[in-house]
């Protein structure tokens, strides 16, 4: 058995989005990964936008690092993907089919947008015998692994209401710290990517051909079936078991904050993750007691996301990562 991770911080220094705790979180749970679930430093990779010396997180990147984590699994494997940083919740296409009625999507540093269909067809090569464990502290990250079932958490529940999100910026004064939601409203994920390809003629009904323009087969299968360059495949996958296991930072229609305080920075949601963990002191810890845990600390806190969870049965009963 090896146990495998790929880690995604993106702060995007220098845009209108710019963040400050996402690097900080994956630091964290790097080090926590070998001090405290025994995995090998050769067997981590990292994706950082805030050390040029580092795998830039791009869409093209993240894509890459994803499959080469599924494709190098062998049975019995234990792999492991942490994202911070920000997300975006998009409408489908007419007539598409999707449990929450919108696409989630994680964010890279150069706005090639990855859904969560992608994030399903990876789960979906995980060989048999083996499990992939992802946290997303990002903004709308419930439902992420597309059609996995919401254990904990109203994600699905919700589909066709109306979004409701927390303001762009809060104060709390009790806590004295700052927060920031990792989410982007589209007229700031437009601001970004034009910002990142030199294009002034990018609008909201035309985003998907503007990911197109922009990144050409490197953009998500998704955008390249909309705007005709691939054709639309519709794949039915028969799953004895669901591989994937979701603990996301909040519902979908939610936001997830980044918090700044005492010269400090880092995501409420992975913050909470490693407190509750430290409070166990090393013994195991089932997916579900991990999100229960955050949920209620997060609460005391005042915080107003809900971290839910993705799985099978089993596998909410499961303990994390190991």
């Amino acid at each position: 058995m090896v146990k495998k991770a790929v880690l995604i911080g993106i702060n995007y220094p220098g845009t209108e989005g710019e963040l400050r705790g996402c690097v900080n979180d994956v630091k964290r749970m790097h080090r926590c990964l070998v001090d405290r679930f025994g995995f090998s430093e050769e067997n981590i990779t990292e994706l950082i936008d805030t050390d040029k010396s580092k795998i830039q997180p791009t869409g093209k990147n993240i894509r890459q690092a994803l499959s080469e984590l599924v494709g190098s699994a062998n049975p019995g494997d234990v792999l492991f993907v942490h994202y911070s940083g920000h997300g975006v919740r998009l409408p489908p296409e007419t007539g598409e089919d999707d449990d929450t009625g919108f696409d989630e999507c994680i964010v890279p540093c150069d706005m090639n947008n990855i859904t969560d269909d992608e994030i399903r067809e990876i789960v979906d090569k995980v060989p048999e015998d083996c499990s992939i464990t992802i946290v997303s502290d990002s903004c709308h990250s419930g439902g992420l692994i597309d059609a996995t079932k919401e254990q904990i958490g109203e994600s699905t529940k919700k589909a066709g209401k109306a979004v409701k999100t927390m303001e762009t910026e809060h104060e709390d004064v009790r806590n004295r710290v700052h927060v920031v939601n990792r989410s982007l409203s589209l007229e700031s994920m437009i601001n970004m990517l034009k910002q990142e390809t030199g294009k002034d003629d990018i609008e909201v009904g035309s985003i998907r051909r503007s990911l197109l323009h922009a990144f050409g087969e490197d953009a998500s299968p998704k955008v390249q079936e909309t705007e005709g360059l691939k054709a639309v495949t519709k794949k039915q996958v028969v799953r004895k078991k669901d591989k994937g296991i979701l603990l996301s930072g909040c519902q979908t229609d939610q936001t997830s904050g980044d918090v700044r305080t005492k010269g400090q920075a880092y995501g409420a949601f992975s913050d909470a993750i490693q407190i509750i963990l430290d409070e166990t002191k090393g013994k195991k810890i089932t997916n579900k007691e991990l999100v229960l845990g955050v949920r209620e600390l997060l609460e005391y806190e005042c915080y107003p996301q809900q971290p839910g969870l993705y799985c099978s049965d089993s596998n909410a009963d499961a303990p994390f990562i190991c």
